[in-house]
């Protein structure tokens, strides 16, 4: 049975369980807490009834100390004062672990699944399952111990009442029964548009997070005006549907407060018949109505619970669509596999897709252990996807990939961070330092970190900025130029000394005098093997090997000289040549 078909109650049951698996200790105590308040409610209430009958209207010879009676009420408002702070401490500490459990679980799927997963949603909604829908997930759990604790006493003041007499019962046979039925309609109506709500709180992060995301890109362009529009549509349909909720809760939630209050009215009027006609004493109604009056918050903290139960169980169904889904198995750490010294690459038949197109269909590539080649081909063409799926950021269709040998399954996780390295084209710099940039928190040593940068021609810019390397360079590097940005992307690569290094037009907002000087860099400092994506004939030039790439395949690889006999690859280099020219 799916999800969305299931009744609420079950799900709601399977939520609370997980929370109650994970950590039954705080449960288990913030129940002995919640058990504790019942036993001193209705102490409370027994004493109250006995105060009435044996200190208030007894006859003098035989009337209570006073002082016995407040003792008594002390001891017993201190002990539920205890139990009332062991359930709020012990509840609260099982809410907030299962909310670290969750985002836990969450970050790590959001790790291990690939890179198609991310491309198909927009970072804010994987934000929004992180934040609101697990906090909103949890909010059953925060009333849970003292609901369960409300149905027990319930019960007793229904054996209480039927002590006392008949009729006072009845009249609890009639409103908790009536409470049920109220709160079960309300859950049913609810689901649908708490679930709606839900979606557009994801909506709204997502409109934020693109338009904070792409200042610079509103900014320049003007359109202030229509992300601000953005954000109000989007905010307005949020709106709509938190009232549409609201007024649900508008409709119920009178109903729910106000029948214990008119059963507390009823058992009076009934009471004080029953005590006129010597049928019950006054301090049997004084019993019955103070557990009454002493139910309705309990029963209004159930009606939470009720309420909640919907937003609940449809946030965590947004978050288990993402803990659900299969992630590739991962490789379990052995033997390294992978020799020192440069690597070989062997691509056999590889197909890979977004969704159900293949961006890569039919690959075959062999590069030799310290040749460089350079990937060529029109935009669209998979350079990019080939690149992510070697370092195995992509999930394959169908073929193979061997590093010197080794299936790239088989590879060990860590390793393959270790031995391959790719630079992208767009360089994503983290808002610390230029050296904790490189380093990655790895331990460098000063003068290795210092080496990657020159062999990234970034030494001299980096030295002339205010604090060195110590410099702050701003979220995403936004202190920095582009071609700053590369260069220093480009040594976090280099400072780990990979066998297998891949740039993915990683230095194109550099000038090709700076290119062709990192290029050479590459080949004096490193014993490696490159595979570069290249768009300037300059860069073309140096390879050892060109690939050309057109349609997802590799329609030819020779040097350079050789593939000119080919008119397409002619002409899409006579396009790079022309547009070189200044």
């Amino acid at each position: 049975m799916s999800a969305s078909r299931e009744g609420i109650a079950r799900r709601g049951y399977r939520l609370i369980m997980r929370s109650v698996r994970a950590h039954p200790v705080p449960h288990l105590l913030a129940l002995v807490g919640a058990l504790g308040f019942v036993v001193t409610t209705v102490g409370i209430a027994w004493l109250l009834g006995w105060i009435t009958d044996n200190v208030i209207i007894a006859d003098k010879a035989e009337r209570t100390a006073p002082a016995v009676a407040a003792a008594m009420v002390v001891g017993i408002s201190v002990a539920s004062g205890i139990s009332v702070l062991m359930r709020r401490w012990f509840l609260a500490m099982a809410e907030l672990r299962t909310q670290r459990d969750w985002r836990r679980a969450l970050l790590h799927r959001y790790l291990d699944l690939p890179m198609d997963f991310h491309r198909q949603r927009d970072p804010g909604e994987l934000l929004a399952h992180a934040d609101s829908d697990v906090n909103t997930a949890t909010m059953v759990l925060k009333p849970l111990a003292f609901a369960v604790s409300v149905l027990v006493l319930v019960v007793v003041t229904m054996a209480v009442l039927l002590v006392a007499h008949p009729l006072l019962a009845l009249i609890a046979v009639v409103v908790f029964p009536a409470l049920a039925v109220i709160s079960r309609i309300y859950t049913r109506m609810v689901e649908v548009p708490s679930a709606e709500v839900q979606r557009r709180v994801g909506e709204v992060s997502e409109v934020a997070h693109e338009s904070f995301d792409g200042a610079v890109v509103v900014k320049t362009l003007g359109r202030e005006p229509v992300e601000v529009e953005r954000m109000r549509a989007a905010s307005k349909r949020l709106r709509d549907e938190r009232i549409r909720v609201g007024r649900m809760r508008a409709t119920f939630e009178p109903a729910i407060d106000a029948l214990p209050t008119v059963g507390a009215i009823a058992l009076l009027l009934v009471g004080a018949w029953l005590v006129g006609r010597g049928a019950a004493t006054p301090g049997d109604l004084v019993l019955a109505a103070t557990l009454f009056s002493l139910l309705a918050l309990p029963l209004f903290i159930v009606g939470f619970f009720l309420e909640e139960m919907p937003r609940s169980v449809v946030s965590l169904d947004r978050v288990d669509l993402v803990l659900q889904r299969p992630v590739p198995t991962p490789t379990p750490a052995g033997p390294r596999l992978l020799p020192e010294g440069p690597l070989d690459l062997e691509i056999e038949d590889l197909a890979v897709g977004y969704g159900s197109r293949l961006v890569l269909d039919g690959v075959s590539l062999q590069v030799r252990a310290g040749e460089t080649l350079a990937l060529v081909g029109a935009t669209g063409s998979g350079k990019s996807t080939l690149l992510e799926t070697v370092v195995g950021l992509n999930e394959l269709s169908r073929g193979s990939i061997r590093l010197s040998g080794t299936e790239l399954g088989r590879i060990d996780p860590d390793e393959l961070h270790e031995a391959v390295a790719l630079v992208f084209q767009e360089a994503f710099l983290f808002a610390d330092s230029v050296v904790e940039n490189v380093d990655l928190e790895r331990g460098s040593a000063p003068e290795e970190v210092a080496a990657s940068l020159t062999s990234a021609a970034a030494g001299a810019f980096v030295n002339a900025l205010p604090e060195g390397d110590a410099t702050v360079v701003g979220e995403r590097g936004v202190t920095l130029s582009g071609g700053q940005r590369q260069r220093v992307a480009l040594a976090r690569a280099l400072v780990r000394s990979p066998r297998l290094l891949m740039l993915d037009d990683a230095t194109s907002a550099v000038d090709s005098v700076v290119e062709s000087q990192i290029l050479a860099n590459l080949r004096r400092d490193l014993d490696t093997t490159v595979l570069v994506v290249a768009h300037r004939i300059s860069t073309i030039e140096l390879a050892d090997r060109v690939a050309y790439l057109a349609g997802g395949r590799i329609v030819a690889a020779g040097t350079h000289d050789e593939l000119l006999a080919l008119d397409d690859y002619r002409s899409l280099v006579s396009a790079y040549e022309q547009a070189a020219v200044p």
